[in-house]
């Protein structure tokens, strides 16, 4: 285990954690030091919440308001399906999939994810989507199935769930710090960039200059 870490607790289906995308992408480029990914259920199994006309307009206000504030875009036609169950679970279980079998991909494979659902609306929570979603990571697709349907991976999932709680990240995105021993909140929720770099170099040069690389 490294001496620092930036642990990010986020869902593929969280729009904002969509929205928080490109930062966390940043500031892992930013910082020598690895993102150490934790899925934490939005709406799995029996969280979950059917689309009806409340939800679309909550979703929707909330999508247009992420896409001003983040520039990040969003396909509000997937707003549009019928008979249709807002359910977590497949590709909160296909991150740690990723995370599991490819721990360097699972970053990309997260954000790749959560691109399919917001920008492109593909329903992620077919299983029918997931070789096209696949293609470019090095991973074998009929054996990434295999394990996205297993029972142990579904306990990993879980075990996420629960690591989450324990962090204290009630809510998504939620990013702390893991300095030897230490966790420290790093943002509750969305923060952008040009907040956060420059307040994690000052933390680190003031408390860890001799863990923290600058260059």
């Amino acid at each position: 285990m490294t001496d620092l870490e930036f642990i990010y607790v986020g869902d593929p289906m969280c729009s904002w954690c969509y929205g928080f995308g490109p930062v966390i992408e940043r500031l892992d480029e930013r910082f020598d030091f690895p993102t150490r990914l934790v899925i934490g259920g939005l709406r799995p199994g029996p969280a979950a919440e059917t689309l009806d006309e409340g939800l679309r307009r909550t979703l929707q206000h909330h999508w247009e308001e992420i896409g001003e504030r983040t520039g990040q875009p969003f396909d509000l036609g997937g707003l549009d399906r019928e008979n249709w169950t807002y359910d977590t679970l497949t590709p909160d279980t296909a991150a740690v999939t990723m995370r599991e079998l490819s721990p360097d991909a699972a970053l990309p494979f997260f954000a790749r994810l959560q691109s399919a659902f917001y920008a492109d609306g593909i329903d992620v929570t077919d299983l029918g989507v997931y070789p096209a979603l696949l293609e470019g990571f090095d991973v074998d697709p009929d054996n990434f199935i295999e394990e996205l349907t297993s029972l142990a991976m579904e306990q990993q999932t879980l075990a996420d769930f629960a690591q989450a709680r324990s962090l204290g990240a009630n809510g998504f995105p939620t990013t702390f710090l893991r300095a030897r021993d230490d966790i420290y909140l790093v943002a509750r929720g969305y923060a952008p960039y040009d907040t956060l770099e420059p307040a994690l170099t000052t933390f680190l040069e003031e408390r860890f200059p001799e863990m923290a690389d600058r260059d």
